[in-house]
């Protein structure tokens, strides 16, 4: 679903990408780094949670880590998108309405979207 969407908007992609250590040390691996017709480069990270679960209380941390990656790189990517996947989610709205925005610094760095609003976005080449 995303790679089509992807490929319609005119966007190059590389899938499952490390980019550098997340806070602590470990490996940080995108899922997608993008390439708009422009040059511009965007991180993407899809989280999916089906039913209730884990998922929803790491997305604080992986905005975090996805903000962290563009400030340590300066020029390097113009964003990033977290995007959520499936209906397990309480917190949806919350995220999806900037609710990360008072508690995260650099919050704004990162877009957080639904899957469906990202293959929107990604056909029409307006990511």
């Amino acid at each position: 679903m995303v790679v089509p969407a992807l490929e319609s908007g005119g966007y190059g992609w590389q899938r499952q990408v490390i980019i550098g250590k997340r806070p602590g040390g470990r490996d940080h691996k995108v899922d997608y780094v993008i390439k708009n017709p422009d040059g511009d480069c965007f991180l993407v990270s899809v989280k999916w949670q089906q039913t209730s679960g884990t998922a929803e209380q790491k997305v604080p941390f992986e905005v975090i880590c996805l903000a962290e990656a563009i400030l340590e790189n300066p020029g390097k990517y113009a964003g990033a998108y977290l995007v959520l996947g499936g209906d397990g989610w309480t917190l949806r709205d919350y995220y999806t309405g900037d609710g990360l925005s008072r508690h995260l610094k650099h919050s704004g760095l990162v877009r957080i979207v639904t899957l469906e609003r990202f293959v929107a976005l990604a056909n029409q080449g307006r990511l």
